[in-house]
Protein backbone atom coordinates (compact mmCIF):
# COMPACT_ATOMS: atom_id res chain seq x y z
CA UNK A 1 0.00 0.00 0.00
CA UNK A 2 1.32 3.39 -1.00
CA UNK A 3 1.46 5.90 1.79
CA UNK A 4 2.73 9.43 2.21
CA UNK A 5 2.40 10.68 5.75
CA UNK A 6 3.14 14.27 6.67
CA UNK A 7 3.97 15.38 10.18
CA UNK A 8 5.48 18.33 12.00
CA UNK A 9 2.82 20.95 11.48
CA UNK A 10 1.56 23.13 14.27
CA UNK A 11 1.14 26.64 15.60
CA UNK A 12 4.15 28.94 15.63
CA UNK A 13 4.73 32.65 16.00
CA UNK A 14 5.95 34.74 13.11
CA UNK A 15 9.71 34.42 12.80
CA UNK A 16 9.69 30.91 14.19
CA UNK A 17 10.59 27.59 12.62
CA UNK A 18 9.03 24.23 11.92
CA UNK A 19 10.30 21.09 10.24
CA UNK A 20 7.83 19.06 8.24
CA UNK A 21 8.42 15.40 7.45
CA UNK A 22 7.00 13.29 4.66
CA UNK A 23 7.40 9.56 5.27
CA UNK A 24 6.89 7.43 2.19
CA UNK A 25 6.19 3.73 1.80
CA UNK A 26 4.86 1.30 -0.78
CA UNK A 27 6.77 2.55 -3.82
CA UNK A 28 10.34 2.93 -5.07
CA UNK A 29 11.20 6.11 -3.24
CA UNK A 30 14.55 6.56 -4.99
CA UNK A 31 12.81 6.76 -8.39
CA UNK A 32 10.46 9.55 -7.40
CA UNK A 33 10.58 13.27 -7.01
CA UNK A 34 8.87 14.46 -3.85
CA UNK A 35 7.11 17.78 -3.80
CA UNK A 36 5.62 19.97 -1.11
CA UNK A 37 2.47 21.92 -1.88
CA UNK A 38 0.35 24.12 0.32
CA UNK A 39 -3.20 25.36 0.30
CA UNK A 40 -4.39 28.31 2.31
CA UNK A 41 -8.09 28.86 3.05
CA UNK A 42 -9.87 30.11 -0.03
CA UNK A 43 -6.81 29.75 -2.24
CA UNK A 44 -5.59 27.26 -4.79
CA UNK A 45 -3.00 24.68 -3.94
CA UNK A 46 0.46 25.97 -4.82
CA UNK A 47 3.86 24.37 -5.22
CA UNK A 48 6.35 25.18 -2.48
CA UNK A 49 9.38 22.97 -3.08
CA UNK A 50 10.51 19.66 -4.47
CA UNK A 51 13.49 17.36 -4.53
CA UNK A 52 14.75 14.59 -6.75
CA UNK A 53 17.71 13.14 -4.92
CA UNK A 54 18.61 10.76 -7.74
CA UNK A 55 19.46 13.60 -10.11
CA UNK A 56 20.16 16.25 -7.51
CA UNK A 57 17.33 18.62 -8.38
CA UNK A 58 15.70 20.94 -5.91
CA UNK A 59 13.18 23.69 -6.45
CA UNK A 60 11.78 26.49 -4.32
CA UNK A 61 8.95 28.86 -4.98
CA UNK A 62 10.07 32.48 -4.91
CA UNK A 63 7.95 33.10 -1.84
CA UNK A 64 9.99 30.65 0.26
CA UNK A 65 13.50 30.95 -1.21
CA UNK A 66 16.08 31.61 1.45
CA UNK A 67 13.69 30.57 4.23
CA UNK A 68 12.77 26.95 3.46
CA UNK A 69 15.15 24.06 2.86
CA UNK A 70 14.18 20.69 1.46
CA UNK A 71 16.20 17.55 2.10
CA UNK A 72 15.87 13.82 1.68
CA UNK A 73 16.94 10.85 3.76
CA UNK A 74 16.67 7.98 1.33
CA UNK A 75 17.59 5.43 3.98
CA UNK A 76 14.43 6.45 5.82
CA UNK A 77 12.31 7.15 2.72
CA UNK A 78 11.61 10.55 4.21
CA UNK A 79 11.71 14.08 2.87
CA UNK A 80 11.97 17.07 5.17
CA UNK A 81 10.99 20.69 4.74
CA UNK A 82 12.78 22.97 7.17
CA UNK A 83 10.83 26.21 7.40
CA UNK A 84 12.51 29.20 9.02
CA UNK A 85 11.50 32.83 9.41
CA UNK A 86 7.88 31.85 9.08
CA UNK A 87 5.33 34.49 8.13
CA UNK A 88 1.57 34.61 8.66
CA UNK A 89 1.16 34.17 4.90
CA UNK A 90 2.81 30.74 5.21
CA UNK A 91 -0.30 29.55 7.04
CA UNK A 92 -1.75 26.65 5.07
CA UNK A 93 -2.23 22.93 4.93
CA UNK A 94 1.00 21.46 3.60
CA UNK A 95 0.89 18.36 1.44
CA UNK A 96 3.63 16.15 0.13
CA UNK A 97 3.26 14.31 -3.13
CA UNK A 98 5.29 11.98 -5.33
CA UNK A 99 5.88 11.89 -9.06
CA UNK A 100 7.96 9.31 -10.92
CA UNK A 101 11.20 11.03 -11.96
CA UNK A 102 9.62 14.29 -10.92
CA UNK A 103 10.96 17.67 -9.79
CA UNK A 104 12.38 19.69 -12.66
CA UNK A 105 13.79 23.19 -12.91
CA UNK A 106 10.20 24.41 -13.13
CA UNK A 107 9.17 22.69 -9.93
CA UNK A 108 6.75 19.90 -9.12
CA UNK A 109 3.99 19.25 -11.63
CA UNK A 110 0.73 19.27 -9.70
CA UNK A 111 -1.15 17.36 -12.39
CA UNK A 112 1.53 14.68 -12.65
CA UNK A 113 1.80 13.83 -8.97
CA UNK A 114 0.80 10.22 -8.50
CA UNK A 115 0.56 9.97 -4.75
CA UNK A 116 -0.56 12.48 -2.14
CA UNK A 117 -0.48 12.67 1.62
CA UNK A 118 -3.34 13.88 3.76
CA UNK A 119 -1.64 17.11 4.73
CA UNK A 120 -0.46 18.79 7.90
CA UNK A 121 -1.64 22.19 9.11
CA UNK A 122 0.82 25.00 9.66
CA UNK A 123 -0.47 28.09 11.41
CA UNK A 124 1.73 31.14 11.82
CA UNK A 125 0.47 33.79 14.19
CA UNK A 126 1.43 37.43 13.91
Amino acid sequence: EVQLVESGGGLVQAGGSLRLSCAASGFSFDDYGIGWFRQAPGKEREAVSCINSRVGNTYYADSVKGRFTISSDNAKNTVYLQMNSLKPEDTAVYYCAAELSGCTFYGPNYHAMEYWGEGTLVTVSS
